[in-house]
C-alpha cells in the first residue's frame, strides 16, 4: 500500500500554443483539441498521484464560456479533487492567455473520472488523499456529491427505461420540438 498524497503532489500545468491546424471552421480553436488536452492533463495528474497507469471513464461539465483563438497560450490546470479506492477524480481549469495582450480568460473547467490500472490491466487501489486546505476539503466534498448525484441520474435513467412503453411517445413528446413521422402501435 503506498503512502497517502497531498494534492499538491499531482497537481499538473500544461500550456500549449493554439495554431492554425488546430482552428474548426469558424477560425476558434476545436473544442475536440481542447478536451483531448484536458484528456492529457487528467491522465498525467492521476498517474502521478496513482503512481499506474490510468484510464478516463467520465468527463463532467465541460462547458465552453469562451471561445480559445488562434495564437493565444491554453493553459490546463489539474489537480486530484477525489480519490475513492480505484477511482480518482481530476478537476481542470482551463485559461486562454492572448500574447499581445496579456489578457487572461477562463475558458472552460471539467471534472475527469479516472480509473487505476493495475499491470493485470485491473483495477488497482490509489493511494489516499492528504488534505491540507479549506480548498482541498471544499473540492473533495463536491467531488463525493457529483459522483452521488451521478449515480442518482443512472439509476433514474435506468428505471424510467425499464417503465418506458414507445406508444406513449406521443404524450411525452407533446411539447417538444419534434416530429414523429411513422404510425405508432
Amino acid at each position: 500500500m503506498q503512502e497517502p498524497r497531498p494534492v499538491r503532489y499531482s497537481q499538473t500545468t500544461i500550456t500549449e500554443l493554439m495554431i492554425p491546424s488546430y482552428a474548426n471552421f469558424g477560425g476558434k480553436i476545436h473544442g475536440g483539441t481542447l478536451l483531448s488536452l484536458m484528456d492529457k492533463v487528467a491522465y498525467a495528474t492521476a498517474s502521478k498521484h496513482a503512481g499506474a497507469y490510468c484510464v478516463t471513464v467520465t468527463v463532467d461539465r465541460v462547458e465552453f464560456l469562451h471561445p480559445v483563438e488562434v495564437g493565444e497560450l491554453v493553459s490546463l490546470h489539474a489537480s486530484v479533487n477525489y480519490v475513492g479506492r480505484t477511482s480518482l477524480v481530476v478537476g481542470i481549469r482551463v485559461e486562454s492567455q492572448n500574447i499581445k495582450t496579456g489578457k487572461v480568460l477562463h475558458t472552460n473547467s471539467s471534472f475527469f473520472t479516472m480509473v487505476a490500472k493495475g499491470d493485470d490491466d485491473k483495477p488497482t487501489q490509489v493511494p489516499e488523499l492528504v488534505l491540507e486546505s479549506k480548498e482541498d476539503v471544499k473540492r473533495f466534498i463536491e467531488a463525493m456529491w457529483l459522483k452521488e448525484i451521478r449515480g442518482g441520474i443512472r439509476d433514474k435513467m435506468d428505471d424510467a427505461k425499464s417503465h418506458f412503453e414507445v406508444e406513449n411517445a406521443h404524450e411525452i413528446l407533446k411539447d417538444q420540438r419534434c416530429k414523429i413521422v411513422f404510425k405508432l402501435p
